[in-house]
């Protein structure tokens, strides 16, 4: 496992999942995902995780250009490492999914690391007065869908960023997916350090307990060697799983797209709340948190002068 002497927080701010009618203070214009993200940075997040929602009624998009307008207006505002996703929507095809990296060419983007049922379904009855009509039919509708990562896309994935210099953050939802990612270093795809981000408490994926956290890294250890882990758990879980990663030497991810709480009950108004949450446990742990350009070393990234944005 690399070693690292200080903490990255990523902020991952919008995400595919949650939908506008759950939160008032949920972001999917540009200009509050922008806002958002710049916040989230300020307060102490060294990456900030992007997806694109369309302005005029919040659903996930492919479309380039809204993810050009976010990512140009973040990197002018603040010095954020800026992940694009390449998960986008379970529905997208996998052109769509990494059109907007290509294009952009970010310092890091997400590779989710295998297929895997992506439920959550049960957010629709949360809602009773949707503000649009998409939103409870999408959600419903993961009961019905596998997110679909073979190794023919996880393969070209690799090859892609490799070719224009972006690190894979691997979304790993379940143990076997490890496995699926040493193959690929194992095959000279990857190169160190390999940066994996466990993503659990997904309906269909790993359930966040630190039992299972405790397995995935001890996994990750034994078949990957040379990397730095990070975690991120949905919903009620993220605090707590997500505290006892850092006790573990881990990094942290937090933000609106994992949960739209800041504790039961209490609705977190920005992903900014929850980074000035999750810094101060850390630093109350003894950690140092690492800023942008420091996360950069220890991820090994190309710069922010190397980006298309």
């Amino acid at each position: 496992m690399a070693k690292q002497s200080k903490t990255i927080i990523t902020a991952a701010v919008t995400g595919a999942t949650h939908t506008p009618s759950l939160s008032a203070y949920f972001p999917f214009t540009p200009e509050q995902i922008i806002k958002d993200a710049v916040e989230a940075h300020k307060a102490g997040a060294a990456v900030v995780h992007v997806h694109a929602r369309d302005p005029k009624d919040g659903s996930p998009t492919p479309d380039i250009n809204i993810m050009r307008e976010i990512v140009t207006s973040i990197k002018q505002q603040c010095n954020a490492v800026v992940c694009i996703t390449t998960g986008g929507a379970v529905w997208m095809s996998s052109e769509q999914r990494l059109a907007a990296a290509v294009e952009l060419k970010p310092e890091l983007a997400s590779c989710n690391a295998g297929s895997v049922n992506f439920v959550f379904a049960d957010l629709a009855a949360k809602i009773k007065n949707p503000k649009f009509d998409w939103e409870i039919p999408y959600l419903k509708r993961t009961n019905e869908l596998v997110f679909t990562n073979t190794f023919t896309g996880l393969e070209y994935y690799l090859n892609t960023m490799n070719e224009h210099g972006m690190r894979p953050e691997f979304e790993v939802y379940d143990v076997g997916m490890i496995n699926n990612i040493a193959y690929f270093k194992e095959k000279g795809l990857l190169t160190g350090p390999v940066y994996l981000q466990f993503v659990m408490g997904i309906l269909g994926g790993i359930p966040a307990t630190v039992d299972n956290l405790v397995y995935l890294a001890k996994t990750a250890r034994e078949q990957i060697g040379d990397f730095v882990w990070s975690c991120a758990a949905a919903g009620k879980a993220q605090f707590p799983i997500v505290t006892a990663a850092l006790t573990m030497g881990g990094n942290a991810r937090v933000g609106l797209e994992d949960n739209i709480y800041l504790k039961p009950g209490v609705l977190a108004k920005s992903s900014a709340e929850q980074v000035i949450q999750i810094k101060e446990i850390a630093e109350r742990l003894g950690l140092e948190i690492a800023n942008s350009d420091e996360a950069r070393q220890i991820l090994n990234l190309k710069g922010i002068e190397n980006v298309n944005y």
